[in-house]
């Protein structure tokens, strides 16, 4: 389950910032210690890191923006990932993705009014053989179909 982070505090973006300043190539686990404090990558954090690390706020935005795990807005409560992937979507993995999100009512990254869950693309799941396939949190679910599906939404209050 995605954990509701704190709101960011400046200081606090410093403190993660020069945790991690004395290592080769910092900007990674710079990115990966503000996601995992606050959820994201908070826009505010972007300037700071960029100072620190003598990058322009454009080189971030486009490391930030590569990386698909990196979030510039907090998740809901639930993430779920579904495969994109060629061999999932020849099981039709893109007629179910396109289907959740019509359902929840939401985009790609978008996150359901309630809070509740983010709906996130990811390219490969390694369940080739068993696809579609998709991720609800830590827990990957092989053969996915829209029942399947429908439950997981239930479960996490979608």
């Amino acid at each position: 389950m995605t954990v509701s982070a704190p709101a960011p505090d400046l200081d606090d973006m410093r403190a993660i910032i020069a945790q991690h300043t004395h290592l080769e190539g910092p900007l990674l686990p710079i990115l990966h210690a503000f996601q995992d404090a606050f959820g994201h990558v908070p826009e505010s954090a972007t300037p700071l890191i960029a100072e620190a690390l003598n990058i322009s706020r454009a080189e971030l935005h486009g490391v930030i923006s590569f990386y698909h795990d990196f979030r510039e807005n907090p998740a809901g409560r639930h993430v779920l990932k579904i495969c994109r992937a060629e061999a999932c979507q020849a099981v039709g993995g893109d007629a179910l993705a396109h289907a959740t999100l019509r359902k929840l009512g939401i985009d790609w990254h978008g996150t359901t009014a309630n809070g509740a869950v983010t709906v996130e693309p990811v390219y490969c799941l390694g369940l080739c053989a068993c696809g579609p396939a998709a991720m609800m949190d830590d827990k990957v679910i092989g053969r996915v179909d829209g029942a399947k599906l429908d439950q997981l939404l239930t479960e996490v209050g979608a």
